[in-house]
């Protein structure tokens, strides 16, 4: 996934202002391709690794690899980080009014995407710190079907969801609409498993959470996709999605 901002960007460091001199302030605008640059490696950083999250942390709680859902937990430390390095770049720059029109709409939608990336992150997290405690191991046969195919339509909706950010689709936005429908339907399922009795009430409880965690992941990878075709589109803001 290659995430631009903006139409034209300079990517190479030939034209940039020397250091400034003794008692002289660096130019305002020196630092213009190196902010833009470092916030679309960040953005398509933590977008990887949310991926490689939620994409982990349903392998570790199927396979009860409790070692490396820890190791998740760990990671999404770097999530967290990299979002908020974003918004500070992006509200720097936006602040001081540098770049052009297109440019500073651009970081506005960089900034409104955030909470959704940051979000999602969270709940690969959540996912993981269940198979850290060995939730895998006591869910029924069912059940864990149902999860597999959560974890394989959470990892195609975010693959989706790269895609839009990666072809300025405006459309696009459709097919991660019928996934995340697709994922509603499986978490329906999933609590009609569980409400059937087949687990211990605990191990119902956890796995409720799990699933919630799924259906969520979802809401904001559909979010994602609208807003970016909203950009694209020129449409209307998608609305915010509701706090998990």
């Amino acid at each position: 996934m290659v995430f631009r901002l903006g139409s034209v960007r300079r990517t190479s460091r030939e034209n940039e202002p020397g250091p400034a001199g003794p008692g002289q302030d660096a130019p305002a605008a020196a630092d213009e391709g190196p902010v833009l640059a470092d916030i679309d490696r960040m953005f398509v950083q933590a977008f990887a690794l949310v991926g490689e999250g939620i994409a982990g942390a349903t392998h570790a709680l199927l396979a009860s690899d409790r070692e490396a859902a820890k190791e998740l937990v760990q990671r999404d430390e770097m999530v967290d980080r990299l979002t908020h390095d974003i918004a500070v770049l992006a509200q720097r720059r936006l602040i001081l009014g540098q770049g052009s029109v297109e440019e500073r709409r651009e970081l506005v939608a960089v900034l409104r995407m955030l909470p959704d990336l940051e979000r999602n992150g969270d709940l690969a997290e959540h996912i993981a710190r269940r198979a850290a405690r060995g939730l895998g191991v006591e869910m029924s046969a069912r059940s864990r079907g149902l999860v597999e195919r959560m974890g394989e339509v959470a990892t195609q909706l975010w693959r989706s969801t790269a895609e839009v950010f990666a072809d300025r689709s405006s459309e696009g936005d459709v097919l991660v609409d019928d996934l995340d429908d697709e994922m509603d339907d499986l978490h329906v399922t999933l609590m009609a498993e569980i409400a059937a009795g087949t687990m211990p009430t605990p191990v119902a409880i956890e796995l409720a959470m799990v699933g919630r965690f799924y259906e969520r992941f979802g809401d904001h990878a559909v979010s994602l996709a609208r807003r970016m075709a909203a950009l694209v589109g020129g449409g209307p803001e998608p609305g915010t999605v509701a706090s998990d």
